[in-house]
């Protein structure tokens, strides 16, 4: 169970958090629980849950991994153009290195393909860095197979980055491949709250084991691959809680059954 730092911005993940204490002390308590992988990127803000990550954990625990991306601007608040153009990915990269005060990122992802970048250009550009010992691993999100396989031809990808949940299993295709090649998957938006249907099978899961809706939700894709690695976000300490506690939720064989058959949306 890792923790995803996009909620520790202001609404529209622009600007800074209303509550700058309380961000402060859910990184802090994310470690005390355990959690060893933080995500977050360049764009959250922009650059607010960076720099809020180093002002809570620096100097950084032996272990714990921090994982960046790179590749989107911020025009405003919901706003993310794309800019996968090696000239912006070194100054994305650059300045996640000072904000989080870091000599080398554990793990860069690239944040989405440029649909006007040749993606074989953001792919050289995350090579060099990597082979100059900037990066340790790079990672990618929103992609397909044929993607990943491009990819692979300039280093090797560790991490893919998609949006899955229980009822949204679009990239399914993609997880397995994921899991074939040992690679992370990491599942955004762990929940597709405008699937009625599977609001109603959770919740009856749910109050059977005196469990929430996102409790439920997020133990099932724990139990659905042992590549799958979770960064629920929250600004909340209590909720962070809540969902670190999911891990020691036991779905049985019928529940996890049922939920398998839901229709994703």
């Amino acid at each position: 169970m890792g923790y995803g730092a996009m909620r520790i911005t202001g609404k529209g993940i622009w600007g800074p958090p209303k509550d700058e204490a309380e961000a402060i002390k859910v990184l802090q308590r994310a470690v005390e629980l355990g959690v060893n992988f933080i995500d977050t990127a360049d764009s959250y803000g922009p650059h607010i849950s960076e720099e809020l990550i180093a002002r809570a954990l620096y100097p950084y625990a032996e272990g714990l991994v921090i994982g960046t991306k790179g590749g989107l601007l911020r025009t405003g608040p919901d706003v993310w153009p794309i800019n996968a153009k090696p000239d912006h990915l070194k100054k994305a990269l650059e300045g996640s290195l000072k904000r989080l005060k870091l000599d080398r990122i554990d793990l860069y992802q690239l944040h989405r393909i440029d649909p006007i970048v040749p993606a074989e250009q953001s792919f050289e550009f995350l090579q060099q860095a990597q082979e100059e010992g900037l990066i340790r691993h790079i990672g990618l999100s929103e992609v397909d197979v044929d993607v990943i396989k491009k990819a692979q031809e300039f280093f090797p990808v560790v991490s893919v980055q998609n949006m899955y949940s229980v009822d949204n299993r679009k990239w399914e295709h993609v997880l397995q491949y994921c899991k074939a090649h040992n690679i992370a998957f990491i599942p955004w938006f762990p929940l597709n709250a405008g699937n009625v249907a599977s609001q109603e099978k959770l919740k009856q899961i749910a109050d059977k084991h005196s469990a929430t809706v996102h409790q439920v939700a997020l133990n099932w894709l724990l139990n659905h691959s042992d590549n799958i690695l979770l960064i629920p976000g929250t600004s909340s300490v209590d909720h962070l809680e809540e969902n670190i506690n999911s891990v020691s939720l036991e779905l049985t064989p019928d529940d996890i059954q049922e939920l398998n058959g839901i229709d994703p949306k």
